[in-house]
This record gives C-alpha cells, structure tokens and sequence, in this order.
C-alpha cells in the first residue's frame, strides 16, 4: 500500500491494513488449496517460497513428491530460476516427512473410489491399459496417494474424457499429459505417459522410495542413470523401458509391487530366491463369512449362491456367537435351524462343500462363547477376540493362548482387532502367539475385510517364518463383495511374502477336513 494521505483517521488506517492482509492471505490460501497435495505440502514444509515452487513446476512438470523425489536424486534440482543450494537442502529435508500429514484412506475406500474412474479410462479412445501406482499398487492398507496410469500418444482426448465424469468435484491441475482432481474429498490423479516411457513411468511412481533408492544404487554401481523414462547409459537413448526390462538389466528377477519396499526383496531378487507368490488363483475356497443369521445381510442361500458363481470348491458359514457384539447374533436355538438351511443348500449345490461353522468369541476369561456341546455340531469353529474389556496386552495373549489349546478352534481370526484407520491393533508378544499357533496346530487369519486388513503384511511376514499355517478370507458380510473382500485379503498375504503353501485354504478340501481332525483329535 502506498503512503496514506495525512487526515486518514489511524482506526480506518489500521482497519484497511487489517482487510488488505487478512485478504492477502485469505487469496494465498485459496491458491494452495487448489494445488495437487504434494505440492501444497512442499510449500506448506516452509523448504520454498510459493514462487519458488511455480519455478519448479514450471521448469520440470513435477506434481507429486515422487517427481520431486527422481529429480533430486538425478539433478538436484539444478537449472530452476531463483532456486539456491540452500532452497535444495531445504527441498531434500522435506521430502522425508512430508506425506506426514496426508490423510491417508483405507485401501478398500481407497479401491471404491477410483474405480468408476479406472471404468472410464478403459472406456477413453486409444488406452489399452490402465495400471495403479504409488501405494494403492504396493497395496499399502493405507493409502496416501492415488495415481492412475494410463499409456496412450495422444493424451487430450483421454483426459477430456475423464473430466466429463459427472463425480468430479473440482480439478486441482491439468496438463499436457497429467490431470489432478477430486472425487468424495480425495485426490485422484491421472497420468497419460507416451506409450514408449510408460513401463517406466509406472516404475517410478509404484515406489516405494527405499526400492527406488536401491534401484537406482544398483544403476549406477553398474554404470546406468534410472529415471521416468528409463534405464540409460551415459547420454544416449533409456537400454530398457518397461519394468520386466529394467529389472533384467539390473540382474534382478521382476519384483510384484505388494513386495516393494526396500525390505530384502533386491537382494532376493537378484539372488533369484523372490517366493512364488500366492495368487487370487490359488484360493481354493473361503472359511470366513457371514449371513442373516447374525450381523450380515444376505441369506445363506444367496451368500452360497455367490461363492458358487466365483467357482469355490468349498466355503464356511461363520456367524457369530450369542454374545458377540454384532447388530445379530446366532443363538443356541438358532445353530440347529441354520444347520437344517445349509443341509439343504448342500443338495442344491452338491458341486461346492459347505461347511456350518461359527466365529465364536473369546471371552474375558479365555472361555468361549459356546458351551462345547454346541461347539462340537460345527464342521469349523473359528474363534476372535473383539472386545478389549480393559485387558492388558498379557492378559489377552492368555485369552488367544486358551482359544488356542482348545481342539475345536482351527483358526484364529483378525488377530490383531484393529479398525482401519480408527483404532490400532493390539500389541501383543506376536513371537510368543506365533509360537503357539504352531505348537497347537491352530491356523491364524489373514483378513480381508476392508476395516481389518488383519493380519497385515509385516505380521503375516513374521507369521510364516514362524511356521505359522495361515487362512485367507474374505469376512464378508455381503455377497456382492465376496470377491473383493477376498482380493484384499490376498493383497496382505503377498505383502507378507506369503506362498500358497502356506495358505490353507489352497488346498483341497479333503487336507483342510484333515487338518480339523488332526487338531480335534490332538
């Protein structure tokens, strides 16, 4: 503002002041918030003036950290206008912590969201395949970024087509090839790469950054530089552009996203000792669901149906037990008349074997919630701790430790109780539980429901190693999600390196019966 003329009243001066300010700000911020949120967060880390992050932008194209990240490591940053080595530091500083603050969303509401989007890619001109990237590819449970990749050389009709999607809520940013916006309160990008540098680019941008990091030291160990747009010697033209060929020209086997965090897997791959992991192929049937008989809401009759659709050779009816806390629950009296329903589902689907089982809830004494009279009527008992009660974390290992011992229980279900991204799961001596599993023969879940996601992929990791025989399930509650609740499940399995050898419920129904009894008659 320039000087004010001398018989300006000082309160209407320092109120002009107060309004031009607060005004300043108020348009600063309507400008951040319509930035992609990666580089909101650049900006809002204190590392770069707002000019600062349009000069980089405008120089290299970056719109989320991971371009920024593959430019630091490959320039540093050099050739932005009006960007200093300290500003670089800052920027490198930054990079580490800054998603810190992202919401992140459950990899389930994370996978509903962006499906009508990946329906419309398929359905835009000239795109043959669309791909996700960044966490929601490596099947992170939580999810901070959604970045869809869609190869195709002439981008601006895809990303038209995208646009004219009715549940768009705002567009945060468009270019050549990129477009940002928001659907339901979640950014969702979308990247249209020329064909030639896709593989590449969806290299880059699956992460996560430890893989990326040792990826690029094993390059240039080897005398490559490793970017967006491939594997290149020296000056010349990218050696290799897709994934499977930069991996090969690393001298590493290919490395499946859910296995990409710079956690051993390199060194596996290039030792050629990567698991097989297990696929969605692989599940033979589905122990964990349930029906109107308690807190589902479907019948048996249309639960079966579903599973008989999805090919299963056998599924467990599992509702839960009297005093579960669920909207329902199965009750004595009930047991009998659900077993009387699934006999006769058993002659109209005589192709499937359907087993009556229960979840049946671990008291606050380690007792279960059904006398073994009733117990012993089920073809599979699975049982679950889902109240706390105020208990120490030794007091419900002693809870698992008693389900355990008993020889009706087969599994143990969502061992660690947490509710995505609401309440963390228990922390329990999880050597010491493992080592029970095994030693009494008792299966221990993978979970895939939405809000579970029990056990994860750290857990599940240990959990084999530890000899542990693990299922995967569903836990549905719903027929129309039966199939997705189980690619979920599958999803943590092979984050935890699990091979099908290990997942009972890949093999025939004849072993699965066997190993109940074998634990049944001790």
């Amino acid at each position: 503002m320039s000087a004010p003329p001398a018989d300006v009243d000082p309160a209407v001066l320092r109120q002009l002041r107060y309004m031009f300010e607060a005004g300043a700000w108020v348009l600063l911020e309507s400008a951040i918030a319509d930035l992609p949120s990666d580089l909101r967060w650049v900006f809002e880390s204190g590392a770069v003036t707002i000019e600062q992050l349009a000069a980089i932008h405008d120089a290299l194209g970056v719109t989320s950290a991971t371009d920024i990240a593959a430019e630091l490591r490959r320039r540093g940053l050099r050739g932005v206008a009006g960007l200093d080595e300290t500003t670089v530091e800052k920027v490198s500083a930054a990079m580490p912590t800054l998603r810190a603050a992202v919401a992140r969303i459950p990899l389930g509401r994370a996978m509903t969201i962006t499906d009508p989007v990946v329906a419309r890619l398929k359905d835009a001109p000239g795109v043959e395949a669309v791909e996700f990237a960044g966490s929601l590819r490596r099947g992170r449970e939580l999810v901070g970024d959604i970045e869809i990749i869609a190869p195709v050389d002439d981008p601006a009709p895809v990303l038209d087509h995208v646009l004219s999607m009715g549940d768009i809520a705002h567009v945060l940013h468009r270019s050549e090839r990129r477009v940002y916006f928001l659907v339901d309160r979640v950014q969702i990008g979308v990247r249209c790469p020329a064909t030639a540098v896709a593989g590449a680019t969806l290299l880059h941008l699956t992460g996560s950054a430890a893989h990326i990091d040792q990826l690029l030291d094993r390059a240039r160990a080897n005398g490559f530089e490793l970017g967006p747009e491939g594997l290149i010697r020296g000056e010349g033209e990218p050696i290799a552009r897709t994934e499977q060929e930069i991996y090969e020209a690393l001298g590493l086997d290919w490395i499946p996203p859910e296995m990409r965090e710079g956690d051993g897997e390199i060194d596996a791959a290039a030792a050629h000792q990567l698991p097989v992991l297990v696929s969605r192929g692989d599940i033979r049937g589905d122990l964990h669901m349930h029906t109107q008989w308690s807190d589902g809401r479907d019948t048996t009759k249309t639960m079966v149906g579903r599973c008989a659709d999805l090919g299963y050779e056998y599924i467990a009816i599992t509702d839960h037990s009297q005093r579960a806390a669920a909207s329902r629950t199965l009750t004595v009296d009930g047991v009998k008349k659900q077993a009387e329903e699934i006999a006769k589902l058993r002659e109209r689907f005589p192709a499937m074997t359907i087993l009556h089982g229960c979840e049946v809830d671990i008291l606050g004494d380690g007792k279960l919630d059904f006398a073994d009279r009733i117990l012993e009527r089920f073809d599979i008992v699975l049982a679950s701790l889902h109240e706390r009660l105020a208990q120490s974390p030794d007091q419900l290992l002693k809870r698992y430790f008693a389900a355990m011992r008993h020889p009706l229980v087969s599994i143990i279900t969502h061992p660690t109780n947490r509710i995505l991204p609401h309440r963390a799961g228990y922390e329990l001596d999880w050597d010491a539980f493992f080592a029970a599993a095994v030693d009494t023969r008792t299966i221990v879940e993978i979970d895939g429901a939405p809000a579970h996601l029990d056990m994860n992929g750290t857990l599940a990791r240990r959990a084999i190693a530890a000899g542990v025989t693990v299922s995967v399930d569903s836990d549905c509650h719903r027929a129309d999600m039966l199939d997705r609740q189980m690619a979920l499940g599958i999803t943590m399995a092979r984050r935890g390196w699990v091979e099908a050898r290990h997942v009972v419920n890949t093999r025939p129904i004849a072993q699965v019966r066997a190993a109940i009894s074998a634990k049944r008659e001790g």
